[in-house]
């Protein structure tokens, strides 16, 4: 699979199925995620724990994935529909 980077250059990246981490590791993933992103979830306020609960739901729900980049070595969770197969 392939993405774009930052840099506009076309990257390699792996699917990491969620469930091949432990649970420890998709908690921090989670809570990485959700304190680097700051979004907001409407006028509720909603805890970090909240949060992180509703990123595991779309993880698991097939919404959102987890992706590497192995040649830097970084992970991030993405959309489902933001992830383009490899063409070719």
């Amino acid at each position: 699979m392939s993405e774009v980077g930052r840099n506009g250059d076309e990257v390699e990246t792996v699917i990491v199925p969620h469930g091949e981490l432990s649970s420890a590791a998709l908690q921090g993933l989670a809570e990485a995620f959700v304190l680097r992103e700051g979004t907001e979830y409407g006028e509720r306020p909603y805890t970090l724990q909240q949060k992180v609960r509703h990123v595991l739901n779309q993880l698991e729900r097939g919404e959102a994935v987890i992706v590497c980049e192995p040649s830097s070595g970084s992970v991030d969770i993405v959309l489902q529909r933001a992830v383009r197969p490899k063409q070719g």
